[in-house]
């Protein structure tokens, strides 16, 4: 089924060592929008070429401009080149990024649909540029055949008549706005996939919300089926480390941006020890995760099993109650532990033995339900444990693909 996914970042300077151990500023922004646009682009600062021309699985790429803007915006390096020549601070915020899966079950005239719908309302309307690019999986890499998504590269000025505004527009970087953005996604998706005539949904809610919010709503199967802990994305450099064989070799990182502590002191960067943090690669956090979601699947399909049991037991018990206390009999438990009734029993009126009858009918409903409903549970994590074995599979065989292919073609060349 459709998953929901939509996350963000800045791109901005990084840096890069010399020759000589010096540092120097690097980019990230023409760069990015080669690889996501399947192109090759220089980077005119940097005297850089980036050549992604024949990367796999690039199947739609634009620029959408607002209207009336400057028409050269619409060609990507002369935009993204401008981009970068406007900035001078060497940690600066360059460009803004969504990355949003798309539904496989749409078609893809209806997936290009949807971005470019979602990019006009959303972003150009507002006065951004958005170089938007949708890629197909590549399954002879190892990827999932489900895997469509779409990247968005996003002006943080806005656009004119004269080019970019030489000032950011900071009202863009409130977290309401993004948490609308992820909302209206979410929308977005579910309207396209109700016009195309398919019956799932997304949603961009934490499990943890959608399954008390099924609870809350008396949906115990649809809450089973959100009891599991979430998988986390694979990037593309852990997907790296995974084609070359390479251990992971986490760093301490400098993060944010430069900063004085003292009027005398250099500017520097917050640090992120990452080595205190990491444990293994993502892919193998990955498969952790999905073993671990599998486990409890496993034991929550034997705990379902077992109560499954046991409620038939007990409706056995009171069929056969209802059918003796309907014939105005009395039971054999009740004449066992009761002898001193067993005299009295053809006197016992027939209102007593309707009364005995009708409780024991609400008892056998009670839990043909409770069964019924054990049963959608049992259907739903049934289900979902096999869609968890399956995607097991899928990253082991990702994973030996990837180690046995080596490195893929259409990787960027720089000189």
């Amino acid at each position: 089924m459709a998953i929901y996914h939509f996350s963000g970042q800045v791109l901005g300077r990084t840096s890069k060592r010399n020759p000589d151990g010096s540092w120097r500023p690097g980019s990230k922004v023409v760069a990015a929008a080669a690889y996501r646009s399947g192109e090759r682009l220089d980077d005119a600062k940097h005297r850089e070429t980036h050549d992604y021309s024949r990367r796999h699985g690039v199947v739609h790429a634009e620029i959408l401009t607002p209207p009336g803007s400057a028409p050269w915006l619409g060609d990507r390096q002369l935009l993204w080149n401008t981009v970068e020549a406007m900035e001078e601070r060497k940690d600066a915020q360059l460009a803004r990024e969504f990355n949003m899966a798309l539904p496989f079950e749409l078609s893809h005239e209806d997936r290009v649909e949807l971005v470019r719908d979602f990019a006009e309302i959303h972003f150009v309307r507002r006065g951004m540029v958005a170089d938007i690019a949708l890629h197909n999986p590549n399954p002879e890499d190892g990827q999932s055949e489900k895997n469509f998504h779409a990247h968005m590269m996003l002006t943080m000025r806005r656009a004119t008549a004269s080019g970019l505004d030489p000032v950011k527009t900071r009202e863009w970087n409130s977290k309401e706005l993004l948490k609308t953005w992820r909302a209206e996604w979410e929308l977005a998706c579910n309207r396209a996939l109700e016009r195309a005539g398919k019956k799932t949904r997304i949603d961009h809610r934490t499990l943890v919300a959608q399954r008390d919010a099924a609870l809350a709503a008396g949906d115990r199967a649809r809450a089973a089926q959100l009891n599991r802990a979430p998988e986390i994305h694979v990037g593309p450099r852990a997907r790296q480390m995974a084609r070359q064989g390479r251990p992971p070799a986490s760093q301490v990182r400098e993060v944010g941006a430069y900063r004085k502590k003292a009027p005398a002191a250099p500017a520097k960067r917050r640090e992120r020890d990452y080595p205190s943090r990491d444990s293994g690669t993502r892919l193998s956090f990955l498969e952790k995760i999905l073993s671990g979601n599998n486990e409890q699947y496993r034991r929550n399909v034997k705990a379902i099993n077992h109560r499954f049991d046991r409620m038939s037991r007990k409706v056995d018990y009171w069929q056969r109650r209802a059918t003796f206390y309907a014939e105005g009999k009395i039971m054999g438990k009740e004449f066992r532990f009761n002898r001193w009734k067993a005299a009295d029993a053809a006197k016992q009126s027939e209102a007593a033995m309707r009364q005995r009858a009708a409780h024991a009918r609400k008892r056998l409903q009670q839990l043909e339900s409770v069964m019924k409903l054990l049963e959608g549970i049992l259907t739903t994590t049934t289900r979902r444990r096999e869609i968890g074995l399956v995607r097991v599979r899928e990253v082991e065989g990702w994973i030996r693909s990837v180690r046995s292919r080596g490195r893929p073609s259409g990787r960027g060349r720089r000189r």
